[in-house]
């Protein structure tokens, strides 16, 4: 199951995180948010570090993260922001950009 980040988390989790962490910015209301949720659960279930942050619930983050539009992917590590994709993205890409910074 994928994690589900918050203010209270985030840093132990993403920004402290050993490897690469996926986080899927997104909202209830929004149509290709939930398209896009079953890969990133799915690259979870396989063992990556991916989860999702609800944007209306974790305003902050969205802001202090410059989130315009949703679904925005963030891929971090080492504390840093190492790429984002905005739209839905596919399972196989997602995947390939997580290895390629491990």
């Amino acid at each position: 199951m994928a994690k589900k980040f918050t203010a209270q988390n985030f840093e132990n989790e993403v920004l402290k995180a050993s490897g690469p962490v996926l986080v899927d910015f997104w909202a209830s209301w929004c149509g290709p948010c939930r398209m896009q949720g079953p890969a990133v659960e799915k690259l979870a279930e396989e063992g990556y570090n991916a989860g999702k942050l609800n944007v209306d619930e974790e305003e902050e983050l969205a802001a202090r993260y410059h989130v315009m539009n949703i679904p925005t992917l963030i891929l971090f590590k080492d504390g840093k922001e190492q790429e984002r994709m905005v739209g839905v993205q596919s399972k196989e890409l997602l995947e390939s950009k997580l290895k390629s910074l491990q």
